[in-house]
């Protein structure tokens, strides 16, 4: 094998180390748990419901990152969506109408970040930390750190609650999403376009992307997602309340970055973002059955966290 072909096969192989990680992680709790349950079907679809909204909003933030943006605002559109949700479910009794209005959320803070982003020059960073401020404010307000109760049977089995046969509605959510953004970043001009903004700005500008518009797309997309993400989070805890979401955005990043998406752009896979995705929900899983105390958990978690990336990112200087 030549110098090409072992080169080629060094990026074949580190292309493939995070489903490594995912097979190694499972069969490690498979052993060591198999007595307390971690492969009963129960347990199994439990790690599905408890993943699917981190999994759904790593779809978003990998094409935030893919464009070498960031999004903090997550949480805070997750919560807000959520409440909105909520609120028009009480005041009108139609899902479509509170599923609407909980996405109109997520379409106006994404739009909002996308403009200060792309027209104003602002980075995301900055954009975004201030949005979460805002958002967690309002949604603090208008729900007056009181929950809200959601009793609409259809809207809680349609958007978090329901089963399909033996798989949680959560599960088919998704793999919906998934597999349209799997297909929207791979084969579509719009994820070409993302990955070339990403991957260099002024290349991208010479072959006539539209950079501006590309940025301000992802952004109103991941608040699109993130809002639905904050009404499937309402549908199956059968309410809201603002701390939806509060924690939830660094399990997304690591999620993202684990699943081999870079942190500096040009380089995204969305089936890797669920892998990352199910991993971290997978751990704390393991985590809990085996025992460990809180503080333990988040010790373990970030070795977890620290080894994943060091062997995905390898991937850039491989």
């Amino acid at each position: 094998m030549g110098v090409k072909g072992v080169s080629a096969w060094r990026r074949n192989w580190r292309d493939y180390v995070i489903y490594l990680v995912f097979a190694g992680i499972f069969l490690f709790f498979a052993v060591f748990l198999h007595d307390k349950g971690f492969l009963s079907k129960n347990n199994l679809m439990n790690i599905a419901r408890q993943t699917a909204m981190i999994a759904i909003m790593a779809v978003g933030m990998t094409f935030v990152l893919s464009a070498a943006e960031i999004d903090l605002s997550m949480g805070g559109i997750v919560a807000l969506s959520a409440l909105v949700g909520a609120l028009t479910l009480r005041y009108t009794d139609s899902v479509p109408c509170a599923a609407a209005a909980g996405l109109a959320m997520g379409v106006a803070v994404g739009g909002l970040n996308g403009f200060f982003v792309a027209k104003v020059g602002i980075p995301s960073f900055l954009v975004t930390l201030g949005m979460t401020g805002i958002v967690t404010g309002v949604a603090r307000w208008i729900s007056r750190l009181q929950s809200v109760p959601i009793n609409n049977d259809v809207f809680t089995w349609v958007f978090g609650s329901g089963n399909i046969g033996p798989v949680p509605i959560l599960f088919v959510w998704t793999v919906a999403v998934a597999a349209a953004g799997s297909l929207g970043l791979r084969r579509t001009q719009f994820g070409r376009e993302t990955l070339a903004t990403g991957g260099n700005k002024i290349a991208a500008l010479y072959s006539g992307v539209k950079v501006n518009r590309i940025k301000f797309c992802v952004m109103l997309l991941n608040g699109v997602i993130a809002a639905l993400a904050g009404i499937l989070y309402s549908g199956r805890l059968q309410g809201a309340r603002y701390t939806l979401g509060e924690n939830d955005v660094m399990l997304v990043v690591a999620a993202v970055i684990i699943g081999g998406t870079s942190l500096f752009g040009g380089k995204g896979t969305v089936v890797g973002s669920i892998v990352g995705a199910l991993i971290m929900g997978m751990v704390n899983n393991g985590l809990i059955l085996m025992g460990l105390s809180v503080d333990q958990q988040m010790i373990f978690r970030g070795v977890i966290i620290i080894l994943s990336v060091t062997l995905t990112m390898g991937k850039r200087t491989g």
